[in-house]
């Protein structure tokens, strides 16, 4: 028996790196203003680290959504796999050529396009669709703010979040040994 209301736990999962890093600087605070033995000289490296904690708990709880829509993501050794009841597949990191946002879509799905294969659509609130923050975070030159921005507004047409550069001519030319 549960004396907390499943959503309540629900939203402490959902923003739990934020409560750690609450907790974190709470105790940090606590150790700065006693003694100023050992414990004054680690406080505040872990002030620095509940911070850090936090930050990065508000960018993935911003990014998790409520879950429990269809489907479910596996995000495993930089491959993104997705099984849906209607459809599925899987891209591996390496090969993706295009991230999107369809907010067309009810509710909004991610497409990952790759060079050789079909798309993947996986719906924002896959289960275990919290892991692809992760695996877009991983992604060269991806901007987290506007990712998560384009979530919360959710847009009416696809929006691309990042695209893999294009090869220039100077890159596919063969460097000499020196």
């Amino acid at each position: 028996m549960s004396f907390i209301r499943p959503e309540a736990t629900a939203a402490m999962w959902r923003w739990r790196e934020v409560l750690v890093g609450i907790a974190l600087a709470v105790l940090a605070l606590w150790w700065l203003a006693g003694p100023q033995g050992l414990l004054g000289w680690v406080a505040p490296v872990l002030l620095v680290g509940a911070g850090a904690l936090i930050m990065v708990g508000l960018q993935r709880g911003r990014f998790r959504g409520a879950g429990g829509g269809l489907g479910a993501v596996i995000v495993d050794e930089g491959q993104i796999t997705y099984f849906g009841p209607l459809t599925g597949g899987a891209v591996a990191l390496r090969e993706l050529a295009r991230l999107s946002l369809d907010g067309a879509q009810r509710p909004a799905h991610w497409h990952l396009e790759q060079a050789d294969g079909p798309p993947l659509m996986i719906p924002v609130d896959a289960e275990g669709a919290d892991a692809l923050f992760d695996a877009f975070a991983a992604l060269p030159g991806l901007r987290t703010e506007r990712m998560l921005a384009q979530m919360r507004d959710t847009p009416e047409t696809a929006v691309v979040i990042w695209e893999r550069p294009r090869p220039t001519l100077v890159d596919m030319v063969p460097q000499g040994r020196a």
